[in-house]
């Protein structure tokens, strides 16, 4: 027998697609357990092509779902993000987009009952990566997850069941702090010196203005992508600043980390051609971002970012805050996110003082695809 299987669930959830796995499946040897992640991308070639990756930092994610470890949750919720062409298993983040298809999940398992008389159940997840609770409002439909619907977000031809996602005191989940470093920090690199936020919502981001890169911000990716020279001098500042941020000893340490911190650009609105081909007019948004994930210009933009970028806006004295348009009064606002696929809104409120979050959140569409056995090469056992 060259082969063993397992029980994996692919899900669609948001603009991202990932392996699920119930972790009463998994073998308690985290090294095989490591194994059977990257085997089920492949991690070992840059089109994931013997696995189920598609070469995508999207596509290139894995959840486990377990019974609640804390009071007051329905399930527990680890993400990791795996390599690409590269042996790596990154625990250290977790997944905005994903969050949605691990509410579905849920309800599909049998973590949470889904009442027939009702249109949506609320589920309960505790993040594990950030150790922090997420609300999930999951629409049903005879018993499951429901998946067909009227709702269209940005990155997904057609439409679906609408998802509601919360994230409650969504800071300092992986440094202890929103702001550690203060509304600005400046770094230098071998070009210049650059004033960036940094944040830790969600997922750490160190967030740029766009015209002090030279750029617009609103190219499109399959041109900006081609520029070596921006790309080196963003993983410049992003290892940089993570170890200013404490998140690495060293700039060497921080490369074995590609994960995290995340890097976005921001710029103010105006006018844009989505990678679609659709026109965004400066009105219909209140900034205009693009981030990287795994050293690429991501196709659309992770939830984590729009959780973060959104918050940051609202923060006064940060560069999402100088760039983004005002808003003005306190409670819950609606930030409109121009990215390379269109526009995302993210739900924010700041705490009484403005100086931190009180929860951010987002709508999200989501979709079981196969469930059933998945092939691991023996050898990826021993």
């Amino acid at each position: 027998m060259s082969q063993y299987s397992i029980t994996c669930v692919v899900y669609r959830g948001g603009t991202s697609r990932g392996l699920f796995f119930n972790k009463k499946d998994l073998p308690n040897d985290n090294e095989i357990v490591k194994r059977i992640f990257m085997s089920g991308i492949d991690s070992y070639n840059p089109s994931q092509i013997n696995g189920l990756g598609s070469g995508t930092s999207h596509s290139s994610k894995v959840c486990v779902i377990s019974e609640a470890s804390i009071e007051g949750a329905d399930v527990d919720y680890t993400f990791y993000q795996i390599g690409i062409d590269e042996e790596v298993v990154d625990g250290k983040g977790t997944c905005g987009n994903l969050m949605a298809a691990v509410g579905a999940f849920a309800v599909d398992e049998g973590y949470v009952e889904a009442p027939k008389d009702e249109s949506y159940v609320n589920v309960s997840v505790y993040n594990t990566n950030i150790k922090r609770i997420l609300q999930i409002q999951v629409p049903i439909e005879n018993g499951q997850a429901k998946v067909t619907g009227d709702y269209h977000m940005p990155g997904l031809n057609g439409t679906g069941a609408k998802f509601s996602v919360s994230i409650l005191s969504p800071g300092g989940g992986k440094v202890g702090q929103t702001l550690p470093l203060g509304v600005k920090y400046s770094i230098s690199t071998k070009n210049k010196t650059y004033d960036v936020s940094f944040l830790d919502v969600v997922n750490p981001f160190v967030i740029v203005a766009a015209e002090d890169l030279g750029v617009k911000g609103t190219e499109l990716n399959k041109e900006i992508s081609l520029n070596d020279s921006l790309l080196e001098e963003l993983d410049d500042i992003r290892v940089k600043m993570a170890v200013a941020s404490g998140m690495a000893k060293t700039v060497d340490e921080a490369k074995q980390t590609p994960s995290i911190p995340k890097i976005a650009i921001v710029a103010r609105p105006q006018d844009y051609i989505t990678s679609s081909g659709k026109l965004i007019k400066a009105d219909e948004v209140d900034m205009v971002a693009k981030m990287l994930s795994m050293g690429k210009f991501h196709r659309t933009f992770a939830g984590s970012g729009l959780y973060c970028m959104g918050a940051a806006s609202l923060i006064p004295g940060t560069v999402p805050n100088y760039y983004a348009r005002e808003r003005i009064g306190r409670g819950e606002h609606i930030i409109r996110i121009g990215h390379p696929e269109g526009v995302t809104e993210v739900k924010v409120a700041l705490t009484a003082d403005n100086k931190d979050v009180d929860y951010v959140g987002i709508d999200r569409t989501a979709r079981r695809i196969i469930k059933g056995d998945l092939y691991i090469p023996i050898e990826a056992k021993q």
